[in-house]
């Protein structure tokens, strides 16, 4: 397993889960997986694929996510191939061959295939090892993305009664999963669920006021950033994403009234890096593999948690920070109810009405949003801040701001025409401005009176008066203010205005936290990444994900060892891209005189032919003989004349060469869980570190011994297991 991960996939570790998971498909057990977007599903197919004789064939919805899989498997020197509505009648033909032939070890599927006249029968004389069905709530009436076609599914247990079969989905309630279980026929198959927990993730709800101008406010400084907006309607797609263009952004629009070539073509400029931002409608899938979106923008209220999550869930795919925005307004929400009221099952209409309260809650309301989400998915969270969200990050104790409402709206009065926002607290903040002077608002009783407020807290003061209603906002492209029958309430009739604090300081978003890597060398390397991408024709992070390249530009690698030892870079990778980025690194270096860095060794290097000559010599080769007598460390150390620290550093050469030696007799088989615990990485785990954590009842000796026997399982050396 741990040679084949890292061959193939250029990793040491697996996530979360992904072990056990994968322990328990090579067992031939069905499974129901529960993972978030990111956190590893494929591999947990993938991997076993390759362990397999036979054939893995994966069941997903969406083409496009189809191709990005296949083209990735196939950059790492996997064989993999897809057949889809996309193929002609000749592709088709030909892939088939190559799977009979058993050139193919993972094929992927669009649902509907399975049901073409005569292919079941053909996959029925295939050597199938593994059945996989991503997506899987969309099996689920009760899920938020029903899809008809999914039923038919069911045939894979009927007719393929040995062959075991793994659901995986990122979005599902617990009714969705049994659901899921029952329609798939695996209703004793075991269930893994990862915490729905995406660390990395900021969320923020923002009262939708000004969209435009708020959107364009978050975009500011990250133009070379993939982000995914999200609208309600084609229209607002089409109109949002000319707008932007006009801004200087490379935006473009994704929905299904456009043809499906149009759409093809704009998904493909977006995963290649050619469009940073593309606007799509919520209603619409995308088959997004894309791993290095840094911010979601929901700029339209999606239906329900559950799209939310997976929508959002396309961010930060890689593990890197991203932004979760969305723009919250009772308007949306309306519009939302009337299409639910259009639906002729009175149940569906009950239980989208349900589903729409419980994001309506989530918006509303004051608690951790974290929180809430993993709540709806049944996890508890229990930290009681979780750093990544606007209720934790900042305030939101309420305060009597009657007087501070009394100002903006002394000062919209006075003003007697419509003007916009950023132009009333430029009064209320004493600017002298061309517009203020040539005005003569300088002269106004309201100008200079709110010097207590910074602009970004007057702006977050105003538009919460717009959605609680205190102040009106009319027009699209230069909205403006208006005072309306509750503005009069406030002004003369003394009633009490509590809004939320408003932050310290200027709010911004998370993703641009400043990471420990040479910015200047990982645009160089994105553009090195991009040409390549281009000349092969695949997304660029087929070839390498952002994470890949930061460490390239952390770490400045100067030869295959140093660049293997980077996260991502498998044996294919470094023998296929190897020599051009470390020329490019290389190159960076001597023009700036910066040294390499050295590397984490995230995988110990064989060790057995430089251990060949020292086994000839008698202290390795006398230890060695009295492991084989079976005694303790102790009695060795007492006949060699050495330390006992000396005799546990040749037992650890001895491992690491491959010589099978069971450490059962020198460290007990509970001690031996609880050092793997505390050592997690043997690859990067030193012993002092792990001393400190496990305290005086365990010897270095002992933690030195079971982390040779670890790099020694990973690597494959030796088949070291405790006997108990």
């Amino acid at each position: 397993m741990f040679k084949t991960l890292h061959k193939f996939f250029g990793y040491t570790n697996f996530l979360p889960l992904q072990e056990a998971i994968i322990r328990d498909v090579l067992d031939r057990k069905d499974l129901l997986v529960l993972m978030p977007t990111g956190g590893g599903k494929s591999l947990c197919y993938q991997l076993p694929a390759l362990l397999f004789d036979g054939l893995t064939v994966v069941v997903s919805p969406l083409i496009a996510l189809m191709k990005d899989q296949v083209d990735g498997l196939i950059s790492n020197g996997i064989s993999a191939a897809y057949i889809n509505s996309s193929l002609s009648y000749a592709e088709i033909s030909k892939i088939m061959g190559m799977i009979e032939q058993g050139d193919v070890k993972i094929l992927y599927l669009a649902p509907e295939r399975l049901m073409v006249p005569g292919f079941l029968e053909f996959l029925k004389g295939l050597p199938i090892s593994l059945f996989a069905v991503d997506e899987a709530h969309c099996i689920s009436e009760w899920g938020h993305d029903f899809r008809p076609e999914y039923r038919q599914l069911k045939a894979l247990k009927d007719n393929f009664h040995g062959t075991p079969l793994i659901a995986l989905t990122a979005t599902a309630t617990r009714d969705v999963q049994d659901d899921i279980a029952r329609q798939l026929k695996i209703p004793q198959g075991a269930r893994y669920q990862a915490s729905f927990n995406r660390k990395n993730l900021y969320y923020r709800i923002e009262p939708k006021v000004n969209p435009y101008q708020q959107l364009l406010k978050h975009l500011e400084g990250r133009k070379k950033e993939s982000g995914i907006i999200y609208c309600q309607s084609r229209k607002m797609v089409d109109s949002l994403s000319s707008s932007l263009q006009e801004s200087g952004y490379r935006a473009i629009p994704y929905h299904a009234g456009l043809t499906t070539e149009e759409r093809d073509k704009n998904q493909d400029r977006f995963i290649k890096d050619d469009a940073e931002i593309i606007v799509a409608t919520i209603a619409f899938g995308m088959g997004i593999d894309k791993p290095n979106v840094r911010y979601i923008i929901h700029y339209d209220l999606p239906k329900n948690l559950e799209g939310y999550y997976q929508e959002t869930g396309r961010a930060g795919r890689d593990g890197l920070p991203g932004d979760c925005i969305l723009f919250f307004s009772y308007g949306d929400k309306v519009k939302i109810e009337y299409f639910i009221g259009q639906k002729e099952d009175q149940r569906d209409r009950d239980i989208s009405y349900q589903k729409l309260r419980k994001l309506i809650d989530y918006c509303e309301g004051n608690t951790c949003r974290r929180k809430v989400l993993l709540a709806y998915f049944g996890e508890d969270f229990d930290e009681p801040n979780c750093g990544r969200c606007d209720i934790c990050l900042e305030p939101r104790e309420k305060f009597d701001g009657t007087v501070a409402a009394q100002k903006i709206l002394s000062c919209v009065y006075r003003l007697g025409r419509g003007f916009g926002i950023n132009h009333v607290i430029d009064i209320l903040m004493g600017a002298r401005n061309k517009k203020v002077i040539q005005n003569n608002h300088h002269t106004l009783t309201t100008y200079g009176i709110g010097k207590e407020y910074s602009k970004d807290q007057w702006q977050s003061i105003a538009r919460e008066l717009v959605y609680l209603e205190f102040l009106d906002m009319e027009g699209d492209k230069y909205p403006i203010l208006r005072l309306n029958d509750k503005s009069k309430g406030v002004l003369s009739e003394g009633e009490k205005v509590f809004l939320t604090k408003p932050a310290m300081e200027p709010q911004k978003l998370h993703g641009n936290v400043d990471d420990a890597f040479d910015r200047e060398l990982f645009e160089i390397l994105r553009t090195l990444r991009k040409r390549l991408a281009d000349e092969e024709g695949v997304p660029p992070y087929i070839i390498f994900p952002d994470t890949t390249l930061k460490e390239m530009a952390t770490y400045y690698p100067n030869d295959s060892l140093s660049l293997s030892n980077i996260s991502g870079v498998g044996e294919k990778k470094l023998q296929r891209y190897g020599d051009i980025f470390l020329n490019t690194v290389t190159e960076y270096c001597r023009a700036k005189g910066i040294k390499p860095k050295q590397t984490i060794t995230k995988w110990p290097p064989p060790i057995h032919k430089s251990l060949s000559k020292e086994l000839k010599t008698s202290t390795l080769r006398m230890t060695l003989e009295f492991c084989n007598k079976g005694m303790t460390l102790e009695k060795m150390a007492e006949k060699r004349g050495l330390a006992v620290s000396t005799v546990s550093s040749h037992i650890e050469k001895l491992i690491l060469s491959g010589e099978d030696i069971s450490i059962d007799r020198f460290v007990r088989w509970e001690k031996q869980e609880i050092i793997t615990k505390a050592i997690g990485d043997p690859g990067t785990a030193a012993l002092k570190p792990i001393k400190e954590i496990l305290g005086d009842d365990f010897s270095y000796e002992e933690i030195r011994l079971v982390r040779a026997k670890m790099l020694s399982e990973k690597n494959g050396a030796g088949t070291l297991k405790p006997s108990r």
